[in-house]
């Protein structure tokens, strides 16, 4: 028999769970989750309190993307075993979507550098700057390499790290110091992306931390020997020794409408 005070109304064990009491009622309709109780005079539907548990299973699983059949599936073979394999796999899911997330929100902070860089920055002036180790995938390149080759190339190692979207990567090539050394503005031997959620080191081309001497190149090409040649000159009159490659990146190719206005950041490692 009904006894009003061991039940709860529709809108009370809503409220007590934060939805809508309608979605109690859509929930009752397709058989998800019932009332205990339904007033046999008036139709209203009374929960127990008791039933707080299963649903907020049922909500915990929404918010997790399971599809309402899913959960019925799931509902009418409930056990701990089969609740734990659900939830293990929308764990998964869940750590991809936050691993994306985080790598979105370093190419955000990498576009906002860039962005502040681009208003603050003296194009003539030669720096020493500090950045962490990174870690890059490189792609190797030679004179004679054609552009529809290249793409194939970066379009594979894309597809191979999972990367959906150039967006979630910066690019750019790689110079060897040996080559600028000895006069060789043009050798470049790697493409490389640099994909911020990558966990595994293994294979990648590690760049050290530490200091890094930062110049700009803005505009023609034909032009970027001679700013090389400035930098070594700058090197040589302060004593810095390079290593490893100089690492190019364009920093405003989103904000430009001509090649002429292209910005490309040059990064050299220094010994010591």
């Amino acid at each position: 028999m009904y006894k009003k005070d061991k039940f709860l109304t529709i809108g009370q064990f809503a409220a007590m769970h934060g939805i809508n009491k309608k979605t109690l009622m859509w929930y009752d309709e397709i058989g998800l989750f019932k009332p205990t109780f339904i007033h046999p005079e008036n139709g209203y539907r009374y929960y127990n309190y008791h039933q707080s548990p299963v649903l907020e299973t049922i909500l915990l699983l929404r918010e997790l993307d399971v599809s309402v059949n899913d959960i019925q599936i799931f509902m009418k073979n409930r056990s701990a075993e089969s609740l734990k394999n659900l939830l293990e796999e929308k764990r998964n899911d869940l750590d991809l979507q936050i691993t994306h997330l985080q790598a979105v929100r370093t190419t955000l902070s990498t576009y906002h550098q860039n962005m502040s860089t681009l208003l603050t920055m003296n194009l003539s002036e030669i720096s020493i700057v500090e950045r962490p180790e990174r870690c890059l995938v490189t792609v190797d390149i030679d004179k004679d390499i054609s552009f529809e080759d290249v793409v194939e190339l970066i379009t594979a190692e894309t597809e191979k790290y999972h990367l959906g979207r150039l967006h979630d990567a910066s690019y750019g090539s790689m110079l060897p110091v040996s080559s600028l050394m000895n006069g060789c503005y043009d050798d470049y031997s790697k493409l490389f992306i640099e994909i911020p959620f990558l966990t595994s080191k293994t294979g990648l081309h590690i760049i050290p931390g530490g200091k890094y001497l930062r110049a700009f190149h803005k505009g023609d090409w034909e032009k970027l020997p001679q700013r090389y040649q400035e930098i070594l000159s700058y090197a040589q009159k302060h004593n810095l020794e390079f290593h490893g490659y100089s690492y190019e990146t364009g920093i405003n190719e989103n904000v430009i409408e001509r090649m002429e206005d292209y910005i490309l950041q040059i990064e050299i490692p220094i010994l010591g």
